[in-house]
C-alpha cells in the first residue's frame, strides 16, 4: 500500500471538452432521462405486482407520506405535497372494477413516480460548475494562509497564495482511477463523518482531473440555502432517507442504474448517512450499491462491455465539528433508557459555513485514501478495466450473469452478489483507513481511562466527571509508542496505513495530535494540564474519536 504524500499540484484533465462529459450529456436531456426513469420503475414494480398489490403499495405509500409530511416536514418540501396527496387518496377511493380499475391504478404509480423522479434528478450547469471552481481555489487559496484566530476575514482577501495541497493529503492508486475513468463508469463509495464530506470530495474529483460525477445527496443538506443552490445545479441528485415507500425506492434505483448504464460516474455515501460514533463503517445500505450490479448486468445484457469500477475512499479529519452532537445520538440510540441526550442541533447556511472556515484555517490536515479499484464483484481490476482473480489472472465477469448461455435477471442471485461486495468495500475500507495522530492519542487516551475504572460499564465511564480522568505523562507515552508500534506492524501486514506524522519523535506525535483533537471544540476531549498530566473536558468526545480506530484489536495491547 502506498505512503500518503501530498499531491502537489491539480492533475489535467482527462477529459478537457466539458460538453463530452457524462454528467453533462445526461442533464443535457433531463426530460427524458426522467421519462426513461419513471417507466424502468414502473416496470420493475409492475414485474412483481398485478392490479391488486398495486392498489396495497399506493395506499401503504399514501400512509407514509401523509405521516412524514405531519410529523416530519422540511423547508426544502415541495409546497405542493399536501394537496397532491390528498388528490391520491381520493382518486384511490374512487369507485371502479375490473380493467378500469386497473388502468387506473397503474396511471395512479405512473404520476407518482414521475413527481418522484423530478424531485430525485439533478442537474449540471457548466457556468455553475465554472464559477464553483474559481470561486473554490480563491476561497482556499485565502482562507488556507489566514490565522482566522488573529485576523479573521481581513486575511480571506489580502492573505497569500498558498496551496490546498498543503492542506490535503490524497493518496490511493490515483494514476489507476485516472486510466479507468477513460473507459469505465467509475464509483467512488466514501466513508461518511461531516457534513463537509460533499464539498471535500467534490474538491478531490476536480483536483484528480476527472470529469464532474453525480452525487447522491441526503437531502437534509438542500436545506442548507447556500450548500442546496450549488448542488442543484452542480449534479447531485436528492436521497430523501424519509420516503421508505417502495414507490420511491424503486424510482431512486431506477434512477441511479440508468444513469450508470449511460456511463455517468458517481458517488455516494453507502453508510446512509454521517457516522454517529465516530468509526468507519460496519454496514452499508444496499439499496444504492445494488444498483452498480444491476448496471453492469444490463451493459452485458445489451451489448456493451463497459465495466462499472467501485473505488472505496476513507476520509480522515483530526476535526469533525460535529462530533458532540454525533455522539450524543449514538448513545441516545444504544444506552436508550441508560443514556439520556437533551442535544439538537440542525444545520444552517451560517453553520455550514463556520464548520469550512474553521476546518480549513486550522493549522491541521485530512487525508483521502483511495482504495483499490474492484469489479461489482468485488474483483481487483487493473488499469484497463479487467477484472483480476486472487492469482492475478484475467477472469471474464459477464459469466456470472448467465444461465444455461444467455444473460438471466436473478433478483436472488444479484442481492447474495451484493451482500459480498459490501463485506469486499468494508474491508477496503480498514485497509485503506489513514491513522492519523489524533485519533491515536484518542484511543489510547480513552483505554487507558477506562483501564483506570475497570468496574465501570461505558455508560457509567461517561457519566463520570472529568476532574476523575486523569493520567501521568510518562504512562500515556509509554503507551502511545506501544500502540503506534503495533499500527505500524499491521501496516506492513497491508491492513492499515498510517499519516507521514506517525514516524516522528512519540513527543512530536504527541505534541501534534493533542494540537489537532477537537481543536475548535467548546471542551476539548483532550489536553495536557499545567501539572503535565493528561485530562480531559468532554469524555463522550474523546470516545467518539478514540472509535476511529476500532477494529483493528488495539485495546488488547493496552
Amino acid at each position: 500500500m502506498s505512503k500518503p504524500q501530498p499531491q502537489p499540484s491539480p492533475f489535467e484533465h482527462i477529459i478537457r471538452d466539458i460538453r463530452e462529459w457524462p454528467i453533462y450529456r445526461l442533464s443535457r436531456n433531463r426530460s427524458k432521462f426522467i421519462e426513461e426513469v419513471t417507466k424502468e420503475a414502473f416496470a420493475n414494480l409492475s414485474a412483481r405486482s398485478n392490479s391488486n398489490t398495486l392498489e396495497e403499495i399506493i395506499a401503504k405509500a399514501l400512509y407514509m407520506e401523509q405521516t412524514r409530511i405531519r410529523e416530519d416536514h422540511w423547508s426544502i418540501d415541495p409546497r405542493d405535497e399536501k394537496a397532491f396527496w390528498a388528490n391520491v387518496k381520493s382518486r384511490l377511493l374512487q369507485a371502479g372494477n375490473g380493467e378500469a380499475k386497473s388502468a387506473q391504478r397503474e396511471k395512479l404509480v405512473r404520476e407518482i413516480i414521475a413527481r418522484y423522479a423530478h424531485e430525485i434528478a439533478g442537474r449540471f450547469k457548466p457556468r455553475t460548475y465554472g464559477f464553483a471552481k474559481k470561486l473554490v481555489r480563491f476561497f482556499f487559496a485565502r482562507l488556507l494562509n489566514a490565522p482566522a484566530r488573529r485576523g479573521g476575514i481581513r486575511y480571506l482577501v489580502t492573505g497569500k497564495r498558498v496551496s490546498i495541497y498543503d492542506k490535503i493529503t490524497l493518496t490511493g492508486p490515483i494514476d489507476s482511477i485516472r486510466s479507468l475513468a477513460k473507459t469505465s463508469t467509475i464509483v467512488i463509495i466514501p466513508t461518511h463523518f461531516s457534513n463537509l464530506d460533499s464539498v471535500v470530495m467534490g474538491w478531490v474529483i476536480e483536483a484528480m482531473g476527472l470529469p464532474a460525477f453525480l452525487y447522491g445527496a441526503g437531502l437534509n443538506l438542500f436545506n442548507i440555502r447556500l450548500l442546496g443552490y450549488f448542488m442543484n445545479r452542480l449534479g447531485a441528485y436528492k436521497v430523501d432517507r424519509r420516503k421508505k415507500n417502495i414507490i420511491y425506492l424503486e424510482t431512486l434505483n431506477a434512477y441511479s442504474t440508468l444513469a450508470l448504464h449511460r456511463g455517468a460516474h458517481s458517488l455516494f455515501f453507502p453508510g446512509g448517512t454521517r457516522s454517529r460514533s465516530g468509526s468507519i463503517e460496519k454496514k452499508l445500505k444496499l439499496g444504492l450499491l445494488r444498483t452498480t450490479i444491476d448496471a453492469q448486468r444490463r451493459n452485458f445484457s445489451e451489448g456493451d462491455g463497459r465495466k462499472v469500477i467501485i473505488v472505496p475512499a476513507v476520509i480522515s479529519y483530526h476535526v469533525v465539528l460535529e462530533a458532540p452532537a454525533l455522539i450524543e445520538q449514538f448513545l441516545a440510540a444504544t444506552g436508550k433508557e441508560r443514556y439520556y441526550s437533551d442535544t439538537d442541533r440542525f444545520s444552517t447556511s451560517y453553520k455550514m459555513a463556520r464548520l469550512i472556515l474553521r476546518v480549513f484555517a486550522a493549522p491541521s490536515d485530512f487525508t483521502i485514501s483511495f482504495g483499490r479499484p474492484m469489479d461489482v464483484f468485488g474483483h481487483s481490476v487493473d488499469d484497463e478495466g479487467q477484472s483480476l482473480d486472487a492469482q492475478g489472472n484475467p477472469i471474464d465477469i459477464s459469466r456470472y450473469f448467465m444461465l444455461n448461455g444467455a444473460f438471466h435477471e436473478d433478483t436472488q442471485r444479484d442481492a447474495e452478489y451484493n451482500k459480498l461486495l459490501a463485506q469486499t468495500i468494508l474491508s477496503e475500507y480498514y485497509r485503506s483507513n489513514v491513522v492519523l495522530s489524533s485519533h491515536l492519542v484518542a484511543f489510547t487516551a480513552f483505554e487507558l481511562f477506562r483501564k483506570q475504572h475497570p468496574r465501570l460499564d461505558l455508560f457509567e465511564l461517561l457519566r463520570l466527571p472529568p476532574r476523575e480522568c486523569r493520567l501521568s505523562y510518562p504512562l500515556f507515552a509509554e503507551t502511545v509508542e506501544r500502540l503506534r508500534n503495533r499500527i505500524l506492524m499491521i501496516q506492513d501486514e497491508g491492513k492499515v496505513n498510517v499519516s507521514p506524522k506517525m514516524s516522528e519523535s512519540i513527543e512530536e506525535v504527541i505534541r501534534y495530535g493533542l494540537r489537532n483533537l477537537g481543536i475548535f471544540h467548546s471542551k476539548r476531549p483532550l489536553l495536557r494540564s499545567r501539572t503535565g498530566d493528561i485530562i480531559t473536558r468532554d469524555l463522550k468526545t474523546l470516545y467518539y474519536y478514540r472509535n476511529r480506530l476500532d477494529g483493528y484489536n488495539l485495546h488488547e495491547h493496552v
